[in-house]
Parts: C-alpha cells; structure tokens; sequence
C-alpha cells in the first residue's frame, strides 16, 4: 500500500505497519507529499467487526482527519464505503487549500486504493492477508 499512499509505513513501539488493525492500534506514514516531508500517525479509534472501523489522526499536518471504513454485505457481494472527514490549519487559506488541492488528491488516493482493494479482493491475493 505504500506505492499508492506515496508514502511509507514506519515501525515502531504500539505502531502497526502491515496485517490486520484492531482498535487501539497506531499506523504512522512518513513520506513526501508536494514537496514537502509528511508524517501521518493515526489510531484505529473504533473497530467493530466486521462491519467498521475508523481511524483518527493524532499528529500529522491536518488539523483534523477521520477515516470511516464501513462493510456490507449486498448480494452475495462486500460494499466498502469510505467517509473522510478533515480540515486544515489557516481558516480561510487552509479551506481554499483543502477545496482545490487536498480533496481532489485524497479523492485521487482513495479511488486508486479501492481500485487495489477491489484487484485484491476479486483475485487470490487477499488469502496472503489472512491469519490461518
């Protein structure tokens, strides 16, 4: 996932870089974003197999940033559903930044990770992911 992100996960003590989250657990990215160094530290927040789980950025850029990851179950098939919540520092200028570069390249992240997912899900990679 870390060519997607463009950035890479970074281990270290309570944090998670691969396998499956559970609540409590903290993911930290390091990497470049426009030009400029980013780390990303998020906590899985709330987990409620196999239905959702949601993480929270506890140190990064964004002022605020909240992931929803909902599953269901339609037609034999899984629905993923992604809600992303954030904001940015500097009122004004931080909401012009989020409106018209931030958003469309989250919007951007997101679609290609969906895609990767989908790939996954639809072929026999996803078995590499689950503990027997």
């Amino acid at each position: 996932m870390a060519d997607v992100l463009g950035m890479k996960p970074v281990e270290g003590r309570g944090t998670r870089s691969e396998g499956m989250v559970a609540r409590g657990d903290r993911v930290v990215w390091y990497g470049w974003k426009f030009g400029l160094p980013h780390m990303h530290e998020s906590v899985i927040s709330r987990y409620e197999a196999p239905a959702f789980f949601q993480d929270t950025m506890e140190r990064g850029r964004f002022k605020r940033f909240q992931h929803d990851h909902q599953f269901s179950e339609v037609d034999g098939h899984t629905l993923m559903v992604d809600y992303v919540r954030f904001s940015l520092p500097l009122g004004v200028a931080g909401r012009m930044v989020g409106r018209q570069v931030v958003m469309p390249h989250v919007v951007k992240l997101l679609r290609t990770r969906l895609r990767l997912l989908k790939s996954l899900a639809e072929g026999e990679e996803w078995r590499q992911y689950i503990e027997d």
